[in-house]
């Protein structure tokens, strides 16, 4: 008898941010905790998966599409047929939507299964998708919320230089914030923008003097809309900037839009908010007959973050990088167990994922 998904739970959780570095926020809002949105999925002979939803302000939304839409269509379905069984989700669901929260939610169900595939096999999740793969830690930068004013971006970046990242993300659409930086980190320092979408594309081309200035490894998501692919296309030819872009590319299908439009010199699927593993690992081989390398977006902490790791390190290249989402939190749902050093990270290389939440934290913050 196959392993069946006998309960899916989900879990939303709220951890404080540490109040020494006062003035985080996200998209305006001021930011003093981290919401996420955990899922568990139990089999019929007890095997336990954990996947993750993006939410940050919108766990809500995904737990109600969870449990209202997604989880009565997988209950009592075979937990090893994975891509059969998330084809047929989206078939049933597709008239609400290829994104947004219902596919963040179902990006956790397939995240976990496949933590239940691997722990079944009792090998990590990468060597489910790379045969022969083999143990190894991944260079990640510190992604940081918005801080805006100058001072205080220069006081998180000397932070986590110290701690010893080589690269930085800024989500700022400031110059002064930008150069503040910039003189902060040094040159040595790799700097990324992510602008969230902040100009349109006359505004971008006037700022490319001032960008290019920066050194940066890649500008992320300069325009509005962020399905303007043409528009970054042009911004590529006309300004010569590094673009990226991808972590609000809801399917495949866009994904080869995207790339067939020249748009992006990195492409950044999510995996918690694209349909999982099982969307994610399809991004790698067409990204590698555009040339262009795969950068995976995870701007979160839980399974979803070790479900990008796991796809990188098995199927990654030289140039990938891991987003490590650098809020300062009062604590980690894994502990010390994941945590980078020197700016790298060490693939976790326990069975599935590789780590399980601490229940301690898990109670502690539960929301």
């Amino acid at each position: 008898m196959p392993s069946v998904i006998a309960e899916i739970e989900a879990i939303s959780l709220r951890i404080p941010l540490k109040a020494d570095l006062p003035g985080a926020a996200l998209w305006g809002e001021p930011l003093e905790a981290a919401d996420a949105l955990l899922v568990k999925v139990t089999t019929s002979d007890g095997v336990v998966g954990w996947g993750e939803a993006f939410g940050l302000y919108g766990t809500g939304l995904a737990a109600h599409a969870l449990n209202e839409l997604i989880t009565p269509l997988c209950l009592g379905r075979d937990a090893g047929d994975i891509a059969a069984l998330m084809e047929q989700v989206q078939r049933r669901l597709h008239v609400f939507g290829r994104g947004g929260a219902i596919t963040y939610a179902l990006s956790a169900v397939d995240i976990a299964l496949w933590d239940i595939a691997g722990k079944l096999a009792g090998v990590p999740v990468a060597e489910l998708l790379s045969e022969g793969h083999r143990a190894r830690a991944l260079p990640c930068y510190a992604s940081l919320a918005c801080y805006t004013e100058p001072q205080r971006v220069r006081a998180v970046v000397r932070r986590v230089v110290d701690d010893g990242f080589g690269a930085i993300k800024l989500h700022e659409s400031g110059l002064p914030a930008m150069r503040a930086a910039r003189e902060e980190a040094g040159p040595a320092i790799a700097l990324i923008v992510d602008a969230g979408c902040a100009w349109s594309l006359p505004q971008v081309q006037a700022l490319a003097a001032d960008l290019h200035a920066l050194d940066l490894t890649f500008l992320e998501e300069p325009l509005w809309p962020p399905e303007n692919f043409d528009g970054l296309a042009k911004l590529r030819r006309r300004t010569g900037l590094p673009v990226s872009s991808g972590e609000n590319v809801g399917t495949v299908m866009e994904f080869e839009r995207l790339l067939d439009s020249g748009a992006v010199d990195f492409v950044q699927p999510s995996p918690a908010k694209m349909g999982g593993i099982t969307e994610l690992r399809k991004v790698f081989p067409l990204a590698g007959t555009h040339g262009v390398p795969v950068m995976t977006h995870s701007f979160y902490d839980g399974p979803g973050l070790l479900a990008a790791i796991q796809v990188a390190a098995a199927l990654g290249g030289a140039d990938a990088m891991i987003e490590w989402r650098w809020f300062d939190q009062l604590t980690s749902i894994y502990g010390d167990a994941l945590a980078p050093m020197n700016g790298r990270i060490i693939v976790p290389q326990g069975p599935g994922l590789g780590l399980d939440p601490d229940p301690d934290a898990v109670r502690a913050y539960r929301f």
